[in-house]
């Protein structure tokens, strides 16, 4: 089966491709409902695993390039390949395509990216300041401080080469990149939200307590405590 090819997809295939377009879909509606966006700004994409286990046949969904969030059904997300090439769908897809297939070409256990200009998280892009772990559910969350990742250029995979670069050093699941904003990574796409959504948070939370006062550091035997506690422990299982 040549995935780039829709008219060779087995039915189960191309059932999947559909339920991830849905799923996509749907959560794009999360960003402005967390005021993670305005306008057409940012984008959600999750991957399709193929069948080759060196991930070569596989595709991602993402929206189309400028379309409102309103109009974002699922027959609206479009397919690409790896390589940021359209599949399926209609319209041009978004034009952080090239960042997305570049971070699931290099990073094989990423199943989802997201992409925002949140406020407070994108302010400090704008500095090319990263956010410190002085809050336990940024140890839990990000297992250490927000890095920086380097100024690119939209349109090829500059962006995704800073992205990949600065989280292989990194156990955050967000980068800030510098004079552009927050991406943040994840499992799957929801787990890339929910990235987004906490980035947000603690970027207005240690901006506001900076405003106050000296910053109170964690030492980083705890972090780490809350880091494990938080991925190996927390929640059901």
């Amino acid at each position: 089966m040549d995935h780039r090819n829709p008219d060779t997809w087995t039915p189960e295939f191309a059932r999947e491709i559909e339920r991830v377009r849905e799923y996509v879909a749907t959560l794009h509606a999360d960003l402005p409902r967390w005021g993670l966006v305005v306008w057409t700004a940012g984008n959600v994409s999750q991957r399709v695993r193929g069948e080759a286990e060196d991930g070569s046949q596989d595709l991602l969904v993402i929206k189309p390039s400028g379309v409102s969030y309103d109009d974002l059904s699922p027959e609206a997300m479009v397919v690409c390949d790896l390589d940021g090439n359209l599949v399926l769908g209609e319209g041009s897809p978004s034009s952080d395509t090239a960042a997305h297939a570049y971070v699931y070409r290099h990073m094989s256990e990423v199943g989802g990216v997201v992409h925002t200009h949140s406020t407070y998280a994108t302010a400090w892009a704008a500095r090319g300041e990263e956010i410190p772990c002085v809050l336990t559910m940024m140890g839990d969350e990000f297992g250490g401080p927000v890095p920086v990742g380097p100024f690119a250029l939209i349109g090829d995979d500059s962006i995704g080469r800073g992205i990949v670069d600065t989280l292989r050093e990194s156990r955050s699941p967000a980068v800030l990149m510098r004079n552009h904003g927050p991406f943040t990574i994840g499992r799957d796409a929801r787990a890339a939200v929910k990235a987004a959504v906490m980035v947000e948070e603690v970027a207005k939370t240690v901006h506001v307590a900076r405003a106050g006062g000296p910053l109170v550091s964690i030492e980083q035997h705890h972090i780490d405590s809350l880091y494990d506690r938080y991925q190996n422990v927390y929640g059901q299982h």
